[in-house]
């Protein structure tokens, strides 16, 4: 979706938006995904990512701008530089990024090269970003979201040694500006800026010449002083005298610089706000904390307070916005799941259609792969001497108990809030064979702004039927099978690694398992258990039992080989309470456990 259109249907409220770069090291990016995504739980309205001078990162800007849009599922905005970049090229990097689904470019000259001076024009390349715009509309119509650069101060290139640029070359620089946006630039976003009426000034005569598309501020917390000095000399920043004066003597105290840089960017915002501006834009230096601190100082976030407008985050591709229903199978595996169906080109009435049908993409090994501070947790959580199948259950079960913060069935950190509602009792029967990888609580009407189960939007009431997910062995599938007899509100599936499948559902029945009623909308069904994408589920379930937990010992440990023992003789179960009022789906785990306290 396009910028512009997110703003327009926020109305009256206040939207804010985050802005990184890419890390120098693969670590870096890890990390950065890692704080994205505690950032992204906020709903910005959308999140921007920088292309390096001289397109110096081109290759990883274009991969984390299609991670930050199909797998983070942020509203993705990509600079585009045309520093270094012929024609060709900036039409690779358009053309890619409007297959991965992204609509939105923030159109830029660029700085020079590194090591010189002066702005180049590369042969075949164009001179500044105004032919970006043209060439952008001309080639790719209406397609893309076209944000440009507004310099309150004027554009750094003019602002000479007195630190203010001459009224002529303001005057000549908002001219430019106007030629952007009637080129097609849809939203102006503007150089950071600490003097607030500076701003407010630039806004007025942006408004006097008929420019009239949304001015979002940029704003720069301040985090560490010489950071600051550095960023400001390089963009000719002019800094109002009492935030020098507040700034020299505490300039050697990190966190009294972070303190008063939060302080300086919520009262900025506070006073931009008060004008009626209603979009804000941080420049976070890929660091979340004074960022969420302004945020939270002007009431637009809370921590303790998460919305989901699904019990999954919904996709931000152009190509499967209109997806709101997914096989339950892949909730702790969200990533996984995405990656699996990205070459998916329709989703009718919401969906995939056909289940049956589903074409489902081969697994690859990139979906094994983890953080690096996840495989460092896994190492320390995981990768114990296993003695018997007890020390095995014994890894699940502190899983449910929350005393493991890390799953190899699992790209989410720890319990979910809803697991901690029913995790002694999934404690229990892990300590006893039933190994779960996913599971939900019943819910009947709870209402959707609940911190543990609510999704959606405001007003309305979610249901849960209970739904359990575990490996077990052929005995305990066998009592499972025999008990369920009697618990007629119960349904399930369950296939081992080669394929043998036992089950008391036909293969086409589709089970909705979460559902919501909201004011003026239809129900909407957002999880399903679905018996094809559960054979197609399986081999991945399986799969990491050694890709992601066996590998962790070597070839010759007899913890290896127990687990991988497991892999090979396990049944993958989903089991469904269908009386979501007055079921209790662990009521048949108890059954069966007397069975094997007895018998052995």
């Amino acid at each position: 979706m396009k910028v512009i259109d997110k703003i327009r249907a926020s109305q009256n409220d206040v939207v804010f938006s985050f802005e990184f770069f890419p890390p120098k090291t693969e670590e870096g990016v890890e990390n950065l995904f890692e704080k994205m995504e505690r950032m992204v739980a906020h709903n910005p309205t959308f999140c921007d990512i920088t292309w390096g001078a001289g397109g110096s990162t081109a290759d990883l800007t274009l991969e984390i701008a299609n991670r930050m849009q199909n797998m983070v599922c942020v509203e993705t905005m990509m600079h585009l530089t045309c520093t270094n970049m012929p024609v060709d090229k900036i039409d690779h990097a358009l053309d890619t990024i409007k297959k991965n689904g992204i609509q939105n470019v923030l159109a830029l000259r660029g700085d020079p090269p590194h090591g010189q001076d002066k702005f180049v024009q590369v042969k075949g390349g164009f001179s500044c970003a105004l032919d970006l715009v043209k060439h952008m509309r001309s080639k790719y119509g209406d397609y893309f979201g076209i944000t440009v650069a507004g310099y309150p101060e004027a554009h750094p290139d003019v602002i000479q040694s007195t630190g203010e640029a001459t009224l002529e070359s303001y005057k000549s620089d908002m001219a430019y500006l106007k030629k952007k946006v009637d080129a097609g630039a849809d939203v102006i976003v503007t150089q950071l800026f600490y003097d607030t009426d500076i701003f407010l000034k630039f806004v007025n005569d942006c408004r006097e010449i008929g420019i009239t598309i949304p001015i979002v501020p940029g704003i720069m917390p301040i985090n560490n002083y010489k950071g600051f000095i550095r960023m400001t000399g390089f963009c000719k920043t002019k800094i109002p005298a009492e935030v020098t004066d507040a700034l020299e003597s505490i300039k050697d105290n990190e966190e009294a610089v972070r303190a008063y840089g939060i302080h300086l960017g919520t009262e900025m915002c506070k006073k931009i706000m008060a004008t009626g501006i209603k979009q804000l834009h941080l420049y976070t230096l890929n660091m979340e904390k004074s960022a969420l601190a302004i945020l939270t100082n002007l009431g637009l976030i809370e921590e303790s307070k998460i919305s989901r407008p699904l019990p999954w985050r919904r996709p931000t591709n152009v190509f499967r916005v209109k997806e709101n229903v997914r096989p339950i199978f892949w909730a702790n595996r969200p990533k996984s799941y995405i990656s699996r169906t990205i070459g998916w080109e329709q989703y009718p009435n919401g969906r995939w259609g056909d289940s049956c049908n589903a074409s489902y993409g081969a697994m690859a090994d990139h979906q094994f792969m983890r953080p690096r501070s996840r495989d460092k947790k896994l190492n320390e959580e995981w990768a114990v001497p296993l003695k018997s199948i007890e020390d095995v259950y014994e890894r699940f079960n502190l899983f449910c108990l929350g005393k493991l913060k890390s799953s190899p069935w699992s790209e989410l950190d720890g319990l979910q809030p809803e697991t901690k509602i029913i995790n002694e009792q999934l404690g229990s029967i892990n300590s006893k064979g039933f190994l779960t990888i996913n599971s939900q609580p019943a819910v009947n009407g709870a209402k959707s702004d609940s911190l543990s189960v609510g999704w959606g939007g405001p007003g309305g009431y979610v249901y849960q039927k209970p739904y359990v997910e575990f490996f077990c062995s052929s005995q305990k599938l066998h009592a499972l099978v025999e008990k369920c007899k009697a618990f007629t509100s119960l349904t399930y599936m369950a296939v081992d690694k080669k394929g043998s499948w036992v089950s008391n559902i036909g293969n086409s029945e589709v089970n909705a398992v979460t559902w919501g009623v909201f004011p003026s909308k239809e129900i909407i069904q957002p999880t399903v258990v679905d018996p094809s994408s559960f054979l197609v589920w399986k081999d991945e379930a399986f799969e990491l039992w050694s890709k992601a937990w066996a590998q962790l010992y070597s070839e010759e440990d007899p913890s290896r080989k127990l687990v991988e023992e497991v892999q090979n003789s396990y049944f993958l179960v989903s089991l469904v309470d269908n009386d979501y009022i007055n079921g209790d789906i662990f009521a048949v785990f108890k059954e069966i456990l007397k069975k094997f306290s007895v018998h052995g």
